[in-house]
């Protein structure tokens, strides 16, 4: 089942920086979806665009349509608040707020009017499970999340997401501020959330790109080269470009 179907998506930028050029490709439900490709090729701008968040930035032009879950989510009359609770957004870099770890994981809750001490406590504690941490900090969530490590503020990042229940997570270079052992863990927890969520990340090199993927898309200069499952696109890729950037011979 597709979770999204992106038909003919082409965007510009006013200083026509990283385009997007018709791009069309259907993205399946609970599985890892990974955009891979060089710098400037159109990832980051392709995820920004499935939950509106380029709507912050200085849009020149965009055609096409992107169906979630059946709906185009580019109609002028879309919620955008209520599409960003159902596909949440993790960054490259680890931002905790200047709260306590609990106070981060419930943040979305509570500014969405829950009020239920029970109901924060729960979600709290399911999304620090999910995100292999409750463990590691059920007895001082209300210690700041500044004092964790760099690989425990990134996973507070994404219980942050989880807490709201969405059906979609992105994740842009989500280990790239990270050493190995916690690009690791984060890795391990994607594998098991894929089997409850939809995942969409853009990772920081091929080499993480080949062990998470089920489905893979190369995206080069803002076109969608090839597309297809890991196996196929990182071991028969079709299009000499997509192989060519997988042996390191550019990018």
């Amino acid at each position: 089942m597709n979770e999204f179907v992106i038909k003919n998506l082409s965007l510009r930028y006013s200083d026509d920086n990283e385009s997007l050029k018709n791009i069309s490709l259907e993205i399946e439900s609970k599985a890892i979806t990974v955009l891979f490709g060089p710098a400037g090729g159109g990832k980051s701008t392709f995820l920004r665009v499935l939950n509106r968040l380029n709507d912050l930035a200085d849009v020149k032009e965009m055609k096409g349509e992107v169906l979630f879950q059946g709906q185009n989510i580019l109609d002028p009359k879309m919620d955008v608040i209520e599409l960003r609770r159902k596909i949440g957004m993790v960054f490259s870099r680890p931002v905790p707020l200047p709260l306590s770890i609990y106070d981060n994981v419930a943040y979305g809750l509570v500014m969405a009017g829950e009020k239920n001490k029970h109901k924060l406590d729960h979600a709290v504690e399911q999304a620090l499970r999910q995100s292999f941490l409750w463990e590691e900090v059920n007895d001082r969530l209300k210690d700041s999340a500044y004092s964790l490590s760099g690989g425990q503020q990134q996973r507070v990042c994404l219980a942050r997401v989880l807490a709201l229940e969405p059906d979609v997570i992105m994740l842009d270079e989500p280990t790239s501020a990270l050493d190995p052992i916690a690009t690791s863990n984060i890795e391990e927890m994607l594998g098991e959330l894929k089997h409850q969520y939809t995942i969409i990340i853009a990772p920081h090199n091929v080499q993480q790109a080949v062990r998470v993927a089920d489905y893979a898309a190369f995206f080069l200069m803002g076109e969608l080269v090839e597309f297809g499952t890991g196996k196929e696109i990182f071991h028969t890729p079709k299009d000499k470009r997509t192989s060519d950037y997988i042996t390191g011979r550019y990018g």
